[in-house]
């Protein structure tokens, strides 16, 4: 099968990616293929749903519906402001484009946190969401910069960050501080504080294998093995390895491990299959659970030629 191919014929969020890390395109044909992302597609349709009043669902981390009972039941809804910023960005939107820059300024303007009421992009007080805050910001164009300097300062000692209150990190909220940190440094450049809180999280990781307990030696989570997509709040060790490849850094030996649990994955075909998204609520489908995915052999793809590409030559 012509894997590339069969991923080229898919949505423009999508096909501009593959052009850039898998097919090497001129850089012109893929920014033309990007550019179709706000107005084509998944990214179209997402941008559709945005409220009058600047949110998507009637809030920022939860919908205006939204309750405990409903996340027992249901499980967490993915369709309010910080989710749909968060696929926006995945999908590539250019921030720039006149629809995307407007739906952002509403999001500025009117959002605000059910926390405390704080304005969108000051963010709250829980370090995974602000972590994604400052992802969604940076890549929007916002000045993010007191937000991170709020997450240095709650950099626990063993590296990471951790949501609730405890002295230990967790490999989630470590990826969701991480997401925005390395947002932050490609849109302005190096930053030693920052850089350096990269590598003391991904020291925090690899030291763990990307997926084990430090003092058990065993999976933290059964989750953290499954390649899920859209991501939401997740970590797997196929997001947190694509995450490293973006921030330009080399691959670590203590990530082949993981590396040979993605290999083991791929089908005979070459593909990866979907192996699904988090239960609640959701704005669309994008793939099918159990069928190959293109999202996940996008990904995987791309991480290995990333790892592959640093290997010595026998």
């Amino acid at each position: 099968m012509d894997v590339t191919s069969w991923l080229l014929d898919s949505d423009p969020s999508i096909r501009w990616q593959v052009l850039r890390d898998v097919v090497g395109a001129p850089a012109d044909v893929v920014a033309e293929e990007r550019s179709r992302v706000a107005n084509e597609g998944w990214g179209a349709q997402l941008l559709d749903l945005q409220w009058e009043d600047g949110s998507w669902d009637g809030g920022a981390w939860g919908p205006a519906d939204f309750s405990e009972e409903t996340w027992k039941t249901e499980g967490q809804a993915w369709t309010s402001t910080m989710w749909t910023l968060a696929l926006l960005a995945d999908l590539g939107v250019v921030p720039t484009d006149p629809r995307v820059a407007a739906a952002v300024e509403k999001v500025a303007a009117n959002v605000k946190w059910e926390y405390a009421g704080e304005n969108y992009f000051d963010g709250e007080v829980e370090a995974c969401i602000n972590g994604r805050t400052v992802r969604a910001g940076e890549y929007f164009g916002r000045d993010m910069s007191a937000l991170v300097a709020r997450l240095l300062s709650e950099q626990k000692p063993d590296g990471g960050w951790n949501c609730f209150e405890s002295e230990v990190s967790s490999f989630d909220s470590t990826l969701g501080v991480l997401e925005g940190f390395v947002e932050f440094v490609s849109r302005r450049g190096p930053d030693s504080r920052v850089d350096a809180a990269i590598d003391r999280a991904l020291e925090y990781m690899y030291a763990r294998g990307l997926f084990r307990g430090l003092r058990s030696g065993e999976p933290v989570q059964e989750y953290y093995l499954c390649f899920t997509y859209p991501n939401r709040h997740n970590y797997h060790v196929l997001r947190i390895l694509d995450l490293v490849r973006a921030s330009g850094r080399a691959p670590d030996p203590r990530a082949v491990e993981a590396i040979s649990v993605i290999r083991e994955r791929r089908g005979e075909d070459g593909r990866w299959l979907h192996e699904g998204t988090m239960r609640g609520r959701i704005p669309f489908v994008l793939e099918e659970k159990g069928e190959p995915g293109r999202w996940t052999t996008l990904i995987a793809t791309r991480v290995l030629n990333w790892w592959d590409a640093a290997q010595p030559v026998s």
